[in-house]
């Protein structure tokens, strides 16, 4: 397990019942829907650790838009998906606001309410 993969895994975890399963071979989180997979090691082309991410409506172009940190994810990226690399200087609060938009844009509404309490 790399650093990238622990961090996003405590990230990911502290929201309100979170499970994690693999997928495809990389470590997948799940609020009933799955809302983020990351890859610490690459995927295809993307060889640097990156994350995959459940965005809500409007936030891909947006994001992309702003830092090419950000890109279309391959397989998800239709569904308006966001890909996050996760090389470099690493702003985990960032990347924790992505993965909470996430998990918000997938999750049963009891569980963004128990996120809100």
């Amino acid at each position: 397990m790399t650093d990238v993969a622990a961090r996003v895994r405590t990230l990911c975890l502290a929201l309100p019942e979170v499970e994690e399963k693999v997928s495809h071979g990389a470590p997948a989180f799940f609020a009933k829907k799955q809302f983020a997979q990351v890859w610490a090691d690459g995927h295809h082309d993307n060889r640097f650790p990156h994350l995959w991410c459940a965005a809500p409506p409007g936030a891909q172009a947006e994001l992309i838009a702003s830092s090419d940190r950000f890109f279309r994810p391959p397989y998800v990226g239709h569904r308006g998906w966001i890909g996050m690399r996760l090389d470099g200087k690493v702003e985990w609060d960032e990347v924790a606001e992505v993965l909470q938009d996430g998990y918000r844009t997938v999750a049963p509404a009891r569980l963004v309410a128990l996120l809100d309490a």
